[in-house]
């Protein structure tokens, strides 16, 4: 089970360059259901997700890069290609994705909880913006649908 909620934010925090990062690359094969193939650094999968916004079911499964390759090449829509900055928010971990083109100038903060009554209690730090975790639009599924 996938528990996270998603925001904009106001402003980059200070020295981004020093918290860790990886490289992530991902396209769909589906969006209903969501099934997504993705490459972080050098490490490939394939997740499904269930319906929901908030809450929902996930189950990943590795993939060799050979076949990664070619189930990205099946993909429908948009490959997604970020930056995914790790910043520790104690007891979370803030997943901060900078999107490059054609998403740019979109950045995305995600912070993932054990349950649904800790992500409601949730207190957001100041530099984040507005709450679109009940927002499809901001799902990475249904962006890789956009058309530019």
């Amino acid at each position: 089970m996938e528990i996270e909620r998603k925001f904009t934010i106001r402003h980059l925090p200070e020295n981004l360059e020093n918290y860790p990062s990886k490289k992530i690359e991902q396209a769909y094969l589906t969006t209903d259901p969501v099934i997504r193939v993705r490459r972080t650094d050098d490490k490939y999968s394939m997740t499904y997700k269930g319906k929901g916004l908030m809450a929902r079911e996930e189950y990943n499964l590795p993939l060799t890069k050979e076949a990664y390759e070619t189930l990205v090449s099946k993909a429908d829509g948009n490959r997604i290609s970020k930056t995914r900055y790790l910043i520790p928010l104690a007891p979370y971990t803030i997943e901060l994705d900078v999107f490059d083109a054609p998403f740019a100038p979109l950045i995305i903060a995600e912070v993932e909880f054990p349950n649904t009554e800790e992500a409601e209690k949730f207190q957001p730090p100041e530099w984040f913006l507005e709450d679109v975790t009940y927002d499809p639009a901001y799902h990475n599924s249904n962006l890789s649908r956009r058309i530019f």
